[in-house]
């Protein structure tokens, strides 16, 4: 049979405990016991199904499942907590919810859709590269865009040696010196859009993430957040499948 272990860190993360990061400081601490055993090393192997784990003797169990959409405001950090002392996505969360860790990043300038989950097995299927699953973006520059910008979006640009590009680039609506944009795109590698804008002398003015593959961000306020509902937890794991196929 395979080796069901991984390490213990990663075990009070999946039971949705807490952060990983925050587990490592648990452990190191003397706080967490494995069968009545404190265990300092966050890489210990252990069996979530099997090993009894006690966080200062209280014994640790699974937490329900929880998928959360939150419409991100700009301004805040992607993180549990920050040594800079600035506002996190957390703080926008109901007090009552066991610890979920956001899915992929918005940073602090972006707004819009974020999932946050306790489920580490559902988040790493969204992440992962090979999934390609389709991010939709409203984008506003300081630009007046035009087939050629398009094209070059396209087409990509080489940052940090790889290569950046957009699926899809489409004009929403224009003004006198700035233009809205809608950008899909199906990887995801950090602050894609803005550095593919940097890298053409394009400011970006505001981007708004209003898709994740079928989930829709709609018309849920920012800094707020819900639940996903059973139908949309259905068809995004329906998506995946079809993505990992």
């Amino acid at each position: 049979m395979p080796d069901r272990r991984i390490g213990l860190a990663r075990v009070l993360s999946k039971l949705g405990y807490c952060s990983r990061s925050q587990a490592f400081a648990l452990i190191r601490a003397g706080k967490v016991a494995v069968n009545g055993r404190i265990i300092r090393n966050p890489e210990s192997p252990t069996d979530e199904a099997k090993d009894r784990v006690t966080v200062d003797n209280e014994p640790i169990a699974a937490s329900n499942k929880i998928y959360l959409m939150l419409n991100k405001p700009r301004g805040v950090v992607t993180t549990a907590s920050d040594e800079k002392g600035r506002d996190t996505v957390y703080s926008l969360l109901p007090p009552d919810l066991p610890y979920l860790a956001p899915v992929g990043r918005l940073d602090m300038a972006s707004e819009g859709l974020l999932l946050l989950t306790n489920d580490s097995e559902w988040a790493a299927r969204i992440t992962a590269p090979e999934s390609h699953l389709d991010k939709t973006y409203h984008v506003q520059i300081a630009a007046i865009a035009n087939d050629d910008l398009l094209a070059m979006l396209a087409k990509g640009v080489i940052s940090q040696g790889r290569l950046l590009r957009a699926k899809r680039a489409s004009i929403l609506r224009g003004g006198a010196k700035n233009t809205w944009l809608e950008i899909t795109l199906d990887e995801g590698r950090n602050r894609q859009i803005r550095r593919i804008f940097e890298s053409l002398g394009v400011e970006v003015l505001r981007l708004t993430r209003i898709s994740i593959g079928p989930l829709q961000l709609g018309d849920l306020a920012k800094g707020q957040s819900r639940e996903l509902t059973a139908t949309e937890k259905t068809t995004m794991d329906k998506h995946l499948r079809k993505t990992e196929n």
